[in-house]
């Protein structure tokens, strides 16, 4: 794909769009890398780390490691070799032919983090200028360098100690600058140049890259394969669900949100935060994607961080991917923000909130994974009882939502109804397994929400469902009514509220979250896109009312605003551009929920 059509009309070079990107990762951190070649964006060596690449959200002082084609009128494409997370970007120009070839070995144990750059000419001859310039501590610490005396070594070295040292290998005689190194090369057809970066220890040899190259081909492909889904969008499914696992932390079976931190969900925007943590939400949606494909070992690994977490008797909504508690906001005042979108935050202040919704989440998340053949021992079990019990008492509670709204509490839709699936689930499990528990008090409770959903969020004028109790506001967060099976496709109410939904809050198929009408509506400044798992949420109600027709046409219109690797996040502007952090799991599982529904409903008019 050509520069214009992957940036766009306006294509900024110090700031490219966000969709101009690229994801690698080792499944403990992840690198972003731009349509031109340059990685702009990386924490290091966890996707909660600091970052040492952050030009992305400060071009001057963030950091980067570029490879630039030096000719004029130079063409840029991106592909993923197939089924694999291993990266390749082209360089066309009329004197010749590159491929960049940029992939993390998968990190399983104790070997080191490792980013791996091979330039090869294809054909002709090119000049390139190739940069390595981290900025330690979200650019906060700048580095120091060293060229060490084996040939082709440099030593990059946070200055406060902080963070992990650098060591860059590469069979280049490069400039040692004040920000980092650098140096032109003129490569001829079929020359080579291999960039191994790696964590600096006392060893200075490096890893062999053909070899790390084709073990790292072996375990995607092989991970790939055991995907069950052969619907027809194969491809783009198996794409979402690689790009769900490059978020998945390898040593502790937590998912994050997203993979980066700071990125606007409007131009210039105030909303700008931090996603590189786990929501039991966002983690419980992405252990329905993985079991629906197959995935067990990740749903097992998700099932044994969450075992952890169920020794607390109130689950918080978010942690760090260790399990960590305390996630405290803080605002990053010396960067300028990805083009001028300040304030740029690390941590997220949202883990204090109160959200009642998790408990349906997670909850039915065991429900799925006993359905699918997991194990659940009674141990587990008596935790699990512990927290349906306490919001047998607490269900009542407001909250501030599935979207985090920082104005004040109220009794959301959504939250009551994942109360409701809370208690429903944890009814179908205990018969399933016989358990022993307070099922008669469970199943009490469960009904009582019921009713209190059905007589009491419903909005006779509006002829809909409203956003919490007693509100005129319409929520896009209420098309799960039917997907969490509260109530039918077919049932009056739910239709006349998918009308409302339709009329007020879709441009199909693009759909907006609830209408942001200034701070009094989630307490927040500033205006946001459309939110694309809420755009596949309504692909997915179009499949189950029967308008199979519709939901393919508005499925293939998404697909068309994916970038040019297959990649979505979080929200999309009215002009097609990406907008918030990237990649986004949220909208990458309602991506594949919303194929699978698809596919099940062709086959049901086919049978």
């Amino acid at each position: 794909m050509s520069d214009k059509i992957a940036g766009r009309d306006g294509y900024d070079g110090r700031y490219p769009p966000i969709q101009d990107h690229g994801l690698i990762g080792n499944l403990h951190t992840i690198a972003l890398v731009s349509i031109r070649g340059t990685i702009n964006f990386m924490p290091f060596t966890r996707i909660d780390s600091p970052t040492i690449f952050t030009s992305l959200l400060d071009a001057d002082k963030g950091g980067s490691f570029s490879i630039d084609c030096l000719h004029d009128n130079v063409t840029h494409k991106q592909m993923y070799l197939p089924d694999t997370a291993i990266l390749m970007t082209r360089f066309l120009a009329a004197d010749g032919v590159a491929e960049l070839i940029d992939f993390m070995p998968v990190k399983k144990t104790e070997e080191r983090c490792s980013l791996i750059r091979r330039l090869r000419i294809v054909r002709g001859q090119l000049t390139f200028r190739i940069s390595c310039s981290p900025s330690f501590g979200y650019a906060r610490h700048g580095c120091e360098i060293e060229k060490e005396t084996s040939a082709g070594a440099y030593l990059f070295k946070d200055p406060t100690g902080e963070q992990n040292n650098i060591r860059l290998f590469c069979d280049l005689d490069m400039e040692v600058a004040k920000k980092g190194t650098e140096t032109t090369i003129t490569l001829k057809e079929q020359e080579t140049v291999d960039l191994i970066m790696e964590v600096a220890d006392h060893q200075q040899d490096h890893l062999d890259p053909e070899s790390k190259m084709q073990s790292t081909i072996s375990y995607w492909k092989e991970w790939s394969s055991k995907s069950n889904y052969q619907g027809r969008w194969k491809e783009e499914v198996n794409r979402s669900a690689m790009t769900l696992k490059l978020l998945t932390n390898y040593q502790f079976g937590s998912v994050v949100a997203a993979g980066t931190f700071g990125l606007p969900e409007s131009p210039g925007g105030t909303r700008n935060w931090d996603y590189r943590f786990t929501w039991l939400r966002d983690a419980a949606f992405t252990m329905y994607a993985f079991l629906r494909l197959g995935y067990m070992n990740e749903a097992e690994g998700f099932m044994n961080w969450i075992r952890k977490r169920l020794e607390d008797t109130e689950l918080q909504i978010m942690y760090g991917i260790d399990g960590t508690k305390e996630l405290e906001e803080v605002e990053l005042d010396h960067l300028e923000g990805y083009r001028g979108a300040k304030p740029v935050r690390i941590g997220n202040g949202a883990y204090q909130q109160t959200q009642m919704d998790i408990y349906g989440e997670f909850i039915d998340t065991i429900y799925l994974y006993n359905k699918h053949g997991g194990s659940i021992s009674y141990q587990f079990w008596k935790k699990v009882e512990k927290q349906v019990n306490f919001l047998c008492e607490n269900w009542k509670k407001k909250d501030h939502g599935i979207w985090e709204v920082r104005s004040q509490k109220q009794e959301f839709l959504h939250s009551r109804v994942m109360c409701w699936v809370a208690l429903d689930r944890a009814l179908r499990i205990a018969e399933d397994r016989s358990f022993p528990s307070e099922t008669s008090r469970w199943k009490k409770v469960r009904d009582e929400i019921y009713r209190d959903i059905y007589e009491n969020f419903w909005d006779e004028e509006k002829g809909a469902y409203v956003q919490y109790k007693g509100a005129k506001v319409l929520d896009a967060s209420a098309l799960l009514l039917p997907l969490v099976r509260y109530m039918s496709s077919s049932e009056p109410r739910w239709v006349s509220t998918f009308e409302q939904i339709k009329k007020e809050l879709v441009t199909e198929p693009l759909v907006y979250r609830y209408k942001v009408e200034g701070e009094e509506t989630d307490g927040l400044e500033g205006d946001e896109g459309t939110f694309s798992i809420c755009s596949f949420w309504y692909v997915e109600c179009l499949a189950r009312m029967g308008n199979l027709d519709e939901s393919i046409l508005s499925f293939e219109k998404m697909l068309g605003y994916a970038n040019h690797l297959g990649l979505f996040s979080e929200q999309l502007g009215l002009d097609g551009s990406q907008l918030g952090n990237f990649p986004q799991a949220f909208t990458h599982l309602s991506l594949i929920s919303a194929a699978y529904q698809i596919d099940k409903q062709h086959h049901k008019l086919k049978d």
